[in-house]
């Protein structure tokens, strides 16, 4: 049926040009209305572009005559005069070079986000994946160690001025805080120093041709969370869990917070699914299923479980994920099926 609704529906389909954005969620279509097969809709740009008006009302109309029904089209853009733009997302510029930003993120910590974040990462680059990692954690950095890196990030000039050359390792290029101090030096600073250091890991990282960059994100819904969002337009999100309702509790809140940034949720990750003592017994010390559960009452993709094993946790303690030191066994096959999974829904 032709109406209000089934058009706001069709221009999700044209995003904001050079953002992954659709023009619907940022709030700029002000009217829209059917009668008699002719469509009518207006759109109000916060800034004074006047060829991306164009390019925008080109695009609505070519959607809007794909409708059933439709005789008649009639889209109004109007840039502003001069105005500043009011969009909370207007300083968000693509990374040059990086295809693909995914978010890993987690309601509470302990839950082994971090410990996901670098597995996935190994294993996106054993399926010859081009794949960055930024720690965003600045308070907990935890990639370094995980990953068996310690160093500085070098410098380079380049036409946008001098910029940080991320370390690598395991095909994997990386960014952390941690990089940055020296020992336990621990790093006692306000929100804004947060957000713009932040800021500087995605703008001012050397970071080349990368199919995915994964964002390892701090627990909860803070200021890292919103300067990301608001930095870079990201692809989506990845929701790890354990599985009792301790953690699915503020899992909820995560994905609410990313639901109001229009961030869409890849999928949810359980962890620390069960364990398998030495007798075959399975112990599910945290409960069972409380992931999948989660997952269809959010309608989001459900992208597997990972046990718990020893083996995993000794990988992050040494430096070697379990997806580069055992790629064949059974705790690096778990991140390997996931990996697929995300590859697939980035393809």
């Amino acid at each position: 049926m032709l109406n209000e609704g089934s058009i706001l529906e069709a221009l999700k389909g044209v995003k904001y040009p050079g953002y992954s954005r659709d023009i619907v969620s940022f709030g700029l279509v002000k009217h829209a209305a059917a009668a008699n097969g002719a469509v009518s809709v207006a759109i109000e740009l916060t800034t004074p572009n006047a060829e991306l008006a164009v390019q925008i009302k080109a695009s609505c109309e070519q959607v809007l005559r794909t409708l059933p029904g439709v005789s008649a089209v009639h889209v109004d853009v109007r840039a502003a005069a001069g105005a500043a733009p009011r969009s909370p997302f207007a300083q968000q510029h693509k990374i040059p070079g990086i295809a693909r930003v995914v978010a890993v993120a987690s309601g509470k910590g302990g839950v082994g986000k971090s410990t996901c974040s670098v597995n996935l990462a190994c294993a996106l680059a054993r399926l010859g994946v081009r794949v960055g990692l930024l720690d965003c954690d600045i308070y907990g950095p935890s990639i370094p160690l995980m990953m068996g890196v310690h160093g500085r990030p070098g410098v380079v000039d380049t036409p946008q001025g001098e910029r940080l050359l991320p370390l690598e390792n395991y095909g994997v290029k990386l960014m952390s805080m941690g990089f940055l101090l020296d020992g336990d030096q621990p790093v006692i600073w306000r929100g804004p120093m947060i957000m713009k250091t932040i800021q500087q890991f995605v703008n001012q990282v050397e970071w080349g041709e990368l199919d995915v960059l994964l964002v390892d994100l701090p627990p909860g819904t803070g200021d890292a969370q919103l300067s990301l969002c608001q930095t870079v337009p990201l692809d989506g999100g990845v929701i790890v869990t354990t599985p009792q309702e301790a953690s699915l509790g503020v899992v909820r809140k995560g994905i609410a917070m990313f639901h109001k940034l229009n961030v869409p949720i890849l999928g949810i990750v359980e962890n620390m699914s069960y364990f398998t003592a030495p007798g075959g017994q399975r112990i599910e010390i945290f409960g069972h299923g409380g992931g999948a559960a989660e997952a269809a009452r959010q309608n989001a993709p459900f992208l597997g479980e990972i046990p718990l094993f020893t083996e995993i946790r000794e990988g992050g303690d040494e430096g070697l994920p379990v997806t580069v030191s055992q790629p064949d066994e059974p705790p690096a096959k778990c991140f390997v099926k996931i990996a697929t999974a995300l590859r697939e829904k980035l393809a």
